[in-house]
């Protein structure tokens, strides 16, 4: 099979290491240097153009003084918009809220809806920070194990009907697109959830962050656009930050369809829980009002990117277990059939100087996995994939 790298794209793949390393970010800061780091969801590409003009205007503005914003920040009547447009919800400005990010408002919902020892149900594997705020919250995790199947990942719902009727769950954690499977739920696999979820009367907490990078033909349907009762059973978290590379920015939003949850939210202390930043609205906004372009070829990008991990790794380690991702720049590596004598994720570091994501951070069947983070440029991703293979290929057989 020809697995020979696509052209370079200007703008993504023009990244020297030494301007890499020389970032002050976690991904690249952390590390040795010697290491290629490809742990945390961090694109390596620059700052979209629209977004850096709109901050260099609000700076040279000089003014950063208090938002005049009585009625809450912009970003509801933007994200209202962006839904209707991208995804044809009919979301209500009125219901969404800032936080300073997705695990903040995971945070804020748990804190609010269940109580001290409240079973949760949530998809494994998982986002690390999802589990730990389920236990440093005191919240019982349930976990619902997706399943390997040769079509890919896939969601057991009869498995969930139980686990949640067990358990007596409270509230269900959804995480769509997946991390780190790179998912897509079809309409049908979230109307099966939906209907767990009415059967239950469970809240929807619905992470989708990653809804912005679908890749063709796959498309997020976001849980509560679904119907009118899951509509008032969903809160919808998401962000810019993953979809436009602006972890640092700190500005997410919750959407609340139960009205007695919003009530709650809205009677505590208006400062309690952190404001966003008035600089964090100007980049959200550039995003969703003028990044639409830089997106597309990033897509573009990743999607080659994905496609060359899949490639490579199928003909270089045919035994590892992996799936094209639907979404998402992750690559969720199944090591196990490789018999590795120690977990991988130390392995390729050591071995092969090459910083990866993995194990039983992401749940407890999580052991023998990597996390592999493609968002990068051709050159840095064919440097990662080489020293992988070679790590990984002397344990096949």
């Amino acid at each position: 099979m020809n697995t020979a790298p696509a052209r370079d794209v200007p703008g993504f793949d023009d990244l020297g290491l030494d301007r890499l390393r020389a970032r002050g970010s976690v991904k690249w800061h952390r590390p040795e240097r010697d290491v290629l780091p490809a742990w945390v969801a961090d694109m390596d590409f620059p700052t979209p153009p629209p977004v850096v003009d709109a901050l260099r205007e609000a700076v040279d503005g000089r003014d950063l003084g208090y938002p005049d914003w009585p009625d809450g920040s912009p970003l509801r009547t933007a994200f209202a918009k962006r839904m209707a447009e991208r995804f044809g919800w009919a979301a209500s400005a009125h219901r969404v809220r800032e936080q300073t990010d997705l695990i903040q408002c995971l945070q804020l919902v748990l804190h609010l809806a269940t109580s001290d020892g409240d079973a949760v149900a949530v998809q494994t594997p998982n986002y690390p920070p999802f589990l730990a705020t389920l236990r440093t919250m005191n919240r019982r995790a349930v976990p619902v194990p997706m399943r390997d199947t040769d079509d890919g990942w896939r969601m057991d719902f009869a498995a969930l009907d139980t686990a949640v009727k067990r358990a007596s769950c409270k509230a269900l954690v959804l995480v769509n697109p997946h991390n780190p499977t790179g998912r897509v739920l079809t309409r049908e696999e979230l109307g099966e959830i939906a209907a767990v979820a009415r059967r239950h009367d469970l809240l929807v907490v619905s992470d989708e962050i990653h809804a912005e990078l679908a890749y063709a033909p796959h498309r997020h349907i976001p849980f509560a656009s679904l119907s009118d009762d899951a509509a008032r059973r969903t809160v919808t978290l998401t962000s810019a930050t993953k979809a436009f590379n602006l972890a640092a920015i700190r500005c997410a939003v919750t959407h609340y369809g139960p009205d007695r949850l919003l009530a709650l939210r809205d009677a505590q202390p208006p400062d309690l829980y952190g404001t966003v930043s008035p600089l964090g609205v100007v980049a959200t906004l550039a995003a969703w009002e003028h990044g639409d372009a830089w997106q597309r070829d990033l897509l573009t990008v990743l999607d080659r990117n994905r496609r060359r991990v899949h490639a490579v790794l199928r003909d270089r380690l045919p035994l590892l277990r992996h799936h094209l991702p639907e979404a998402t720049y992750l690559a969720w590596l199944d090591t196990r059939p490789l018999g590795p004598a120690e977990p991988p994720v130390e392995k390729v570091l050591r071995d092969g100087r090459v910083l990866l994501d993995g194990g039983t951070p992401f749940g407890p069947d999580a052991d023998g996995f990597l996390r592999l983070n493609f968002a990068t440029s051709r050159q840095v991703l064919e440097e990662i994939l080489n020293r992988v293979a070679g790590v990984l290929g002397g344990q096949e057989g």
